[in-house]
């Protein structure tokens, strides 16, 4: 059985202790719909664009968004078709989390055959790595040296059901989620259970977990942004050891940087989605505006476009038209919408 070794100390129980304070006030706040959507999209994006910058991706912030709205840039196949599998994957973790789906070995692979889809040969896409694997340094003028070699092949498979049996005890053991995060990131990226993808598919994994854990703060963090941000950082933290035999020793300063990373990240969604629910916002919302995730689906499609018909509201939910004119009209009743012209001319815009 897989059983990390830590030690909570001050660091650890401070950053968590802030964490559990800010998830209370983030999840009281009074915003109106549209502007959570436009912070979670924004959290799409940046999650995205820093996961797969960490691995080389040339792509910016602009280009990224345009992906993510269905958008053409020109720019390297692989490059964008690396941002595109990651958020595919995204959208993998909402549709687990919405099923209720516990995280299983299938997941993993599922999670990696998406996020390496189309930039490595199919038959490693979803399979776990048939042969050895290291990590290496290359610098200019210099020799290149050796940083990782992840455990042979052969045991792959068993010390990746070690780690899947242990997020079912970690879950029994009520193990705080943001150390239940860390400890899957770290693992899978000690494992290198594949030829490549190994990162991006430990930061989804981690995003998942705590997502499925109830610490998701209304989807609206992007801890890929923490790592980012001072990379050399992030490598020294990740990488315990130079065997995976020598990274099964004690992961606290791992555990530190992680909780430290993650409690900055949930300070700055604090401080944004409490500059929305000011006094002024709050006093015209009288509770909160609780929306079906179909309708959240139509609100982002009018956020993004701008206005939408109840055609577009069958593309988008896929549903009969009958069912697109309820949903139209149950948003128009809660003052979400409102229409523009009359007859087959109508179209509906935000009701700001």
């Amino acid at each position: 059985m897989f059983s990390p070794k830590y030690k909570l100390t001050n660091k650890i129980l401070a950053d968590l202790t802030a964490i559990a304070e800010a998830k209370g006030i983030i999840d009281r706040a009074k915003i109106l719909p549209k502007q959570e959507l436009r912070l979670r999209r924004q959290a799409t994006i940046r999650m995205t664009h820093h996961s797969t910058e960490i691995e080389g991706n040339r792509l910016n912030m602009q280009q990224v968004e345009a992906l993510y709205a269905s958008k053409k840039i020109d720019a390297p196949d692989r490059d964008i078709y690396e941002v595109q599998n990651y958020l595919n994957a995204l959208k993998l973790i909402e549709k687990i989390v919405a099923e209720k789906k516990p995280t299983t070995e299938k997941t993993i692979l599922h999670i990696h055959k998406l996020v390496t889809a189309k930039t490595m040969d199919t038959k490693f896409c979803g399979r776990y790595r048939p042969g050895p694997i290291y990590i290496i340094r290359r610098r200019l003028g210099m020799p290149q040296e050796t940083m990782y070699t992840g455990p042979t092949a052969k045991h792959v498979p068993k010390l990746m059901k070690n780690f899947v049996d242990w997020l079912k005890v970690s879950e029994e053991k009520e193990i705080n989620p943001v150390l239940v995060a860390a400890m899957a990131h770290l693992e899978i990226a000690a494992i290198h259970p594949f030829n490549d993808g190994n990162g991006r598919t430990a930061r989804a994994l981690a995003t998942l977990l705590l997502y499925q854990r109830g610490y998701d703060f209304r989807r609206l963090f992007a801890l890929e942004d923490y790592y980012n941000t001072d990379r050399p950082e992030y490598y020294k933290a990740i990488n315990l050891g130079k065997t995976y035999e020598e990274r099964k020793t004690d992961i606290t300063s791992w555990l530190e940087y992680f909780t430290k990373g993650f409690r900055r990240e949930i300070d700055n969604v604090k401080d944004n989605i409490l500059a929305l629910s000011s006094r002024k916002v709050a006093g015209k919302i009288k509770s909160q505006i609780y929306l079906t995730g179909d309708q959240l689906k139509i609100i982002d499609f009018l956020d993004k476009i701008g206005r939408i018909t109840a055609s577009d509201v069958e593309d988008v939910l896929s549903c009969p038209k009958r069912t697109a004119q309820l949903h139209v009209q149950k948003l128009k009743k809660i003052r979400m919408i409102k229409s523009v012209g009359k007859g087959r001319a109508t179209y509906y815009i935000a009701n700001d």
